[in-house]
C-alpha cells in the first residue's frame, strides 16, 4: 500500500505573471523548481493565500534566474498578478519510504528569491 506525502513546497511565491491565453499550467524559474525537487510536467496543488482559491495543474520550466511565477490558461482566472500563493507537490510511497521521508521547504521572498530551504517539517 502506498500513501500520498508532501514531496515538496515553495512557500508564499508571488505571482509574477497570469497568462490566459497558454494551453495550462504553472511556470516557475527553473532554480526554484530544483530547490524544491520538484519535476517538470509533475502536478502540483496551487494555494492562493489572497483569495483562498485551491487548484492542480502541472509544473513548466521558466527561465533560470527569471524569479518567474506565472499561472497559465484557465488556471491564469484564478489568480492576480501580486497574489501570494503555495505551491505544493505531493509524490506516493511506502509507508517505510514515508517514515523516513524528509520533503524540501523553499520560503522565498517578494521577488521569489529564496531565503530559506530546508528539509523536513519539525
Amino acid at each position: 500500500m502506498n500513501i500520498t506525502m508532501l514531496q515538496g513546497k515553495i512557500h508564499r511565491a508571488t505571482v509574477s505573471d497570469a497568462n490566459l491565453n497558454y494551453v495550462g499550467s504553472i511556470t516557475i524559474d527553473t532554480e526554484l523548481i530544483e530547490a524544491s525537487g520538484m519535476r517538470i510536467g509533475q502536478k502540483v496543488d496551487i494555494v492562493d493565500v489572497n483569495n483562498g482559491e485551491r487548484f492542480s495543474t502541472y509544473v513548466i520550466s521558466g527561465k533560470r534566474g527569471s524569479r518567474d511565477i506565472c499561472l497559465n490558461g484557465a488556471a491564469a482566472r484564478k489568480v492576480h498578478v501580486g497574489d501570494k500563493i503555495i505551491i505544493i507537490a505531493y509524490a506516493s510511497m511506502s509507508f517505510e519510504e514515508a517514515d523516513s521521508y524528509k520533503p524540501k521547504v523553499v520560503i522565498v521572498d517578494e521577488d521569489n528569491n529564496i531565503v530559506e530551504c530546508y528539509e523536513g517539517l519539525e
